[in-house]
């Protein structure tokens, strides 16, 4: 009889405990017929985007002169270099109304301007070709924006202003606490994501060369927002994905799913910002852009918004999805297709009622000074949610959380059949391999 130490070692890795230690590396590969399937879809797609990303190449954002207007101003780098409280008389040309009115907002802040300490600012502009030139700021007791000696500001510059009125304090300078923060979030996401946190950021830095040097500057060449914001996202999908997840099979069914929730996306919402009216031209800003480049579509470039908005939350649920479903099949390689999606579409509803609220919270958050004001003048809410202004919010929430919400059973499903199609794959390999093992072992025990 065979002792336990002669036994032959290689039983455990051939045996049962093989399917139980997958899930501390990469997901076992697809069979190569699968491959070449996903290969045949994406391959193509792959090379459209390429091609749609040299076609409407925009070469830089076109020039124009400048306005002088809210964000199309010339600004320079300025420091606080000295601030003297003032008496606000001595300072100010308002005058308070004749009639002492002081319910009216102009009234009230003619009073206000006329009384009180102001703070007067010598600031000195530290770039461009006026570095070193001084210049006087007032800044008012009840201003949201107050003035510190040794601040750093941003300074904006007229030129066809009288010289002593050429610059003027703009805002203040932000970049060294915003560098720290950020700083801070790649440090936490190396820490913690290790090597994937590494691509994560790689991945966050192309996302933002697509943004800057193709989307935003294509739109302003002229290009069709729709299409650009197709491509980019695509681009953006593909490279971060990719990256952040491994070139495999199941990355790919991620991939698939992603892009059949964004052309569900882009569909509803050209059909209902046509249906409703909206010509994304509501404020100050969209404005502006309208009167720099009046060949801008602005009900094209709402969409645009809408698809590059929703796909990083997108990107979210469809990898979540896909890897529950390939867990499942590598927990029970037995279980067949509808149950795996059973299981999976289970996990997804959880996933669909947080990511839904988180998307519904997020424009509501960057809506509420709007909301504010439509409480403050009492208005029901029908008129607040026929204007305008919320009705973008609503068309933009609604369209990316009906994609979010149909994402999660076509990306099972999709997840499902491919892995449950592979059983001729490595799980038949394993099985093959097992069975001699098992067979060997019975021949040791007849001849011991």
């Amino acid at each position: 009889m065979t002792s336990p130490q002669n036994d032959p070692a290689p039983r455990p890795p051939q045996g049962h405990t093989h399917a139980h230690t997958h899930s501390h590396g990469p997901a076992a590969p697809v069979s190569r017929h699968l491959r070449k399937v996903i290969a045949a879809v994406l391959i193509p797609f792959a090379t459209a985007v390429v091609v749609g990303l040299i076609a409407f190449w925009p070469g830089g954002v076109p020039d124009h002169e400048r306005t002088g207007v809210g964000f199309d101003r010339q600004t320079q780098d300025g420091k606080v270099v000295q601030v003297v409280k003032v008496d606000c008389a001595d300072v100010n040309a308002a005058q308070v109304p004749p009639t002492g009115d002081t319910s009216t907002p102009s009234g009230r802040e003619a009073v206000n301007e006329q009384e009180g300490e102001c703070a007067k600012a010598t600031v000195e502009v530290t770039s461009g070709d006026d570095k070193g030139r001084r210049f006087v700021e007032v800044v008012q007791p009840d201003a949201p924006r107050q003035l510190k000696e040794g601040q750093g500001v941003v300074v904006a510059y007229a030129p066809d202003a009288p010289r002593d009125l050429q610059y003027s304090v703009t805002d203040v300078n932000r970049k060294v606490p915003m560098a720290l923060l950020a700083g801070i979030f790649a440090l936490a996401v190396v820490l913690v994501g290790r090597m994937r946190g590494v691509m994560a950021l790689v991945a966050l830095a192309v996302s933002f060369v697509v943004l800057t040097l193709f989307i935003l500057p294509a739109i302003l060449q002229g290009s069709n927002p729709l299409v650009v914001a197709v491509i980019g996202a695509s681009a953006i999908m593909l490279a971060a994905l990719y990256m952040c997840h491994g070139v495999t099979a199941r990355t790919s069914v991620a991939v698939i799913g992603t892009l059949i929730s964004l052309l569900l996306i882009g569909l509803l919402g050209s059909l209902f910002i046509g249906w409703a009216s909206l010509s994304g031209n509501t404020d100050d800003n969209t404005g502006l852009i309208k009167g720099l480049y009046p060949d801008i579509d602005m009900s094209g470039l709402l969409l645009a918004g809408v698809i590059i908005g929703s796909l990083g939350v997108l990107d979210d649920v469809t990898v979540t999805q896909t890897s529950a479903v390939w867990e499942l099949h590598q927990a029970d390689p037995e279980m067949g297709w509808k149950g795996l999606y059973r299981a999976g579409i289970r996990i997804g509803r959880d996933h669909i009622a947080s990511v839904v609220n988180t998307l519904v919270l997020a424009y509501a958050g960057a809506a509420l000074p709007l909301l504010l004001l439509f409480s403050i003048a009492q208005s029901s809410v029908g008129t607040v949610a026929n204007s305008e202004l919320v009705a973008e919010e609503i068309v933009r929430t609604l369209v990316g959380s009906i994609g979010l919400v149909a994402s999660v059973p076509v990306t099972t499903v999709l997840a499902a059949l491919v892995v449950s199609a592979d059983r001729t794959g490595p799980g038949g390999a394993q099985a093959a391999t097992a069975a001699p093992a098992r067979t060997g072992r019975g021949r040791r025990r007849k001849t011991g």
